[in-house]
């Protein structure tokens, strides 16, 4: 018993493991690389592509704000229209007195009726083209000559 190891003999610097040894050492990935990014980092990526593909062909949406929400409110204005049937994919609040209008994409809802990133992609475009059709007044087709097509 007289082979103790001396307090300063482990190295000098922070311990980085746990007692045993076996703990984590670092990050899994570093922060650039995607398995980092959160699922909703990564759902508000696909929201951003899909209103920079719009913004090119109406620059009218630079005064729009474009939101993602987790899911709908039950006691929110826009509730009255939906029951447990039909959960809103979007909605638009339009513009007031000093408030721009906003597009809102909720992401859970999206998220449940998808499999993978294409198609959650394809589904949030087709809300955002929906909604900015409504919010300006025009068919879904007019906005995006590819809609539905994907």
């Amino acid at each position: 018993m007289d082979n103790r190891v001396p307090p300063g003999a482990a190295g000098p610097g922070p311990r980085r493991r746990d007692r045993h040894g076996r703990g984590m050492r670092g990050p899994i990935a570093p922060p650039q690389v995607p398995l980092a990014a959160s699922r909703a980092d990564v759902f508000a990526d696909l929201v951003q592509d899909s209103v920079d593909r719009l913004e090119r062909r109406w620059p009218q949406l630079a005064d729009v704000d474009f939101l993602v929400v987790e899911v709908p409110r039950l006691d929110g204005p826009d509730s009255e229209g939906w029951s447990d049937e039909a959960v809103p994919l979007g909605g638009v609040v339009p513009a007031r007195e000093g408030r721009q209008a906003r597009v809102v994409v909720y992401r859970r809802p999206v998220e449940i009726r998808t499999k993978g990133r294409d198609e959650r992609a394809a589904l949030v475009h087709e809300v955002v083209v929906e909604q900015v059709a409504e919010l300006l007044g025009l068919t879904p087709e007019t906005v995006d000559p590819r809609y539905g097509e994907e």
